[in-house]
């Protein structure tokens, strides 16, 4: 129960939040904003006078007919008309500017506080459900201020309007559609918080199916080779009928409100109209009377069946906005120190100060590890899988932040300057390289986005992957496919040198790089990174010992600490874990 408390507490709070950050929006075209506000104001107060001098001029046909004063009240009503056509393209052409600026704004808002979240963040989330939320966000503010404008504006300035000239005609008539209309409003606002359960239901579903599609997508080749398809297909028809049963549901509800309101307008309409009949029999209502009555009922019942599809709209709209302002309140875990400094790299010199790490869950990966790296020394880390190689690097480039100790470069706190200037200053190059769906030369430029199409190609000589881009009929212009699928293993990670090779920093990481390569790549390319490395302070993480015998220092790894460090030809003397991992392999090879 307490937990329901509280994920209500935290929805209305998000709920606020998303309006403050909607309005703050809304005001950076605050002139914009007021101007399409006085427009339909002035259009909703010419909807209430028009029907006043149609009121006068069907009393003139029933009374002393003049036709000099009936054209002159039909030239008014022209004018009136041509004033609210004049208005209405005011307010079209000014939202289209408003709300396409500021969707714009807000999607660049929501794009560029994501990417400032961590590692562990991406990692914890969908990339589908993050994609819908982005979308859903700006979206949903076009529809908040599409009611806005459009519904709820006119919606209370014709009920106010009416009221008040119905009052000179009736004063009965103004109060009974005054509490009719208190009376809806209360039971469409009951009604809709009662519905909002199953909108937010329904959206958090949505978003979970969403998810789960672009998951199977990304994983389509492991659910065909591991014969995933019934499964998978399985799993997303029963999504998809939660999906369709809660949709259903909220569907029927609105429906089923839908009828209680067509019943509301008929009463009123009905008693109205038998009422103002009476008065007509008095000699206190005219025939002009019943136009202006039918008029304004018409106008009020048009206004006030919008209203429950606008609370309706504003409850599912907020619903998934919230879900994006729950990220844009999620402070970043990784975060510059307030007087963070540019990282200035003038030899290379890495330092682990008593470094301990922990995941959130309390699991110690790392556990008081200390060593330094001198400028331009190459060193690789090895060990055993799980025993921290891969997390040393990730706290190195700050995917995450240090339980304890320190990590310096040039003597100077990583936690203490800024994160572009640290990965300014690191090349890396993962085991598993990740493309963006844009040509060989975006991709390949993308290490120093200045670069010239010559220095492109240059850097992909040097990683040995000219020869394959060059085969290709659009040649640096061929698009990889989303994370690089039309290239093989072994391309892509070439390719991720290359834009290593061309970023040219002076701290390079290799976390298994040359992986994926078959024995002919791997032998055309080690000449590269020999030269590569001679000018830079070099980590690699490695698997394949084979290709680290000639590093200037290797470290031994296991269960977060360092166990055993030196040459290849020390480490193989000294018959450790150095030792028994190589002759593993060694024998693995002539095998």
């Amino acid at each position: 129960m307490s937990n329901k408390k509280a994920e209500k507490k935290n929805r209305k709070a998000y709920s606020k939040q998303t309006l403050a950050i909607f309005w703050k929006q809304a005001m950076e075209l605050k002139g914009l904003f007021f101007l399409m506000i006085a427009s339909i104001v002035t259009i909703s107060i010419l909807d209430i006078i028009t029907p006043i001098y149609m009121k006068k001029f069907l009393d003139s046909l029933s009374g002393g007919f003049s036709v000099s004063a009936a054209l002159g009240i039909i030239v008014v009503i022209a004018v009136l008309k041509g004033i609210s056509w004049l208005l209405w393209r005011v307010s079209d052409f000014s939202i289209v500017h408003f709300e396409s600026f500021s969707m714009s704004k807000l999607m660049d808002k929501c794009f560029a506080y994501l990417h400032k979240h961590s590692s562990g963040f991406f990692a914890d989330n969908f990339s589908g459900a993050l994609v819908k939320r982005v979308r859903s966000f700006s979206r949903a503010f076009e529809a908040i201020m599409d009611n806005l404008i459009y519904e709820v504006v006119p919606m209370i300035v014709t009920i106010i309007s009416a009221v008040i000239v119905l009052w000179d005609v009736s004063y009965v008539i103004s109060v009974v559609i005054l509490v009719w209309i208190v009376f809806y409003m209360f039971i469409s606002i009951a009604f809709s918080r009662f519905k909002l359960k199953y909108d937010l239901e329904l959206s958090e579903t949505e978003s979970e199916t969403s998810g789960v599609l672009a998951d199977t997508v990304s994983n389509y080749a492991t659910i065909k080779l591991f014969n995933g398809y019934k499964r998978e297909t399985g799993l997303f028809a029963k999504m998809n009928e939660a999906v369709r049963r809660l949709r259903k549901t909220s569907w029927g509800l609105g429906t089923a409100f839908n009828g209680i309101q067509a019943l509301l307008f008929t009463v009123l309409e009905v008693g109205l109209l038998v009422y103002a009949v009476r008065l007509y029999a008095a000699g206190n209502f005219s025939i002009g009377s019943f136009v202006l009555l039918q008029s304004y009922i018409s106008l009020i019942f048009h206004r006030i069946w919008s209203f429950y599809r606008v609370i309706r709209s504003y409850y599912e709209n907020i619903a998934e906005a919230n879900e994006m302002t729950e990220i844009l309140l999620t402070p970043h875990e990784i975060k510059d120190a307030e007087e963070a400094k540019d990282l200035v790299v003038d030899h290379g010199t890495i330092t682990f100060k008593n470094v301990g790490f922990k995941y959130k869950n309390g699991a110690d990966v790392i556990s008081n590890l200390s060593f330094e790296i001198r400028p331009k020394e190459r060193v690789a880390f090895i060990g055993p899988s799980g025993a921290g190689k891969s997390t040393i690097v990730k706290l190195l480039l700050r995917s995450f932040d240090v339980t304890s100790g320190e990590i310096d470069i040039d003597n100077q706190d990583i936690s203490q300057v800024t994160q572009e200037s640290l990965w300014k200053n690191v090349a890396y190059v993962p085991q598993d390289p990740s493309l963006f769906h844009r040509s060989l030369m975006d991709n390949i430029r993308y290490g120093m986005p200045e670069a010239t199409d010559e220095q492109v190609i240059e850097a992909s000589k040097l990683a040995r992957c000219h020869e394959f881009i060059a085969n290709f009929t659009e040649g640096y212009d061929t698009k990889v496919g989303e994370r690089g699928v039309k290239l093989s293993g072994g391309e892509r990670q070439r390719v991720a040198i290359a834009r290593a090779i061309l970023k040219d920093a002076p701290i390079l990481i290799l976390d298994e790089a040359t992986s994926a390569l078959d024995s002919e790549s791997e032998v055309l390319i080690q000449e590269a990174l020999e030269n590569l490395m001679k000018r830079k302070t070099v980590i690699i993480i490695a698997h394949r010992l084979s290709t680290i015998k000639k590093m200037d220092r290797i470290i031994a790894i296991k269960d977060g600490g360092i166990v055993e460090q030196g040459t290849h030809k020390e480490l193989m003397e000294f018959g450790g874990l150095y030792k028994s991992l190589y002759e593993i392999q060694s024998e693995g090879f002539s095998a």
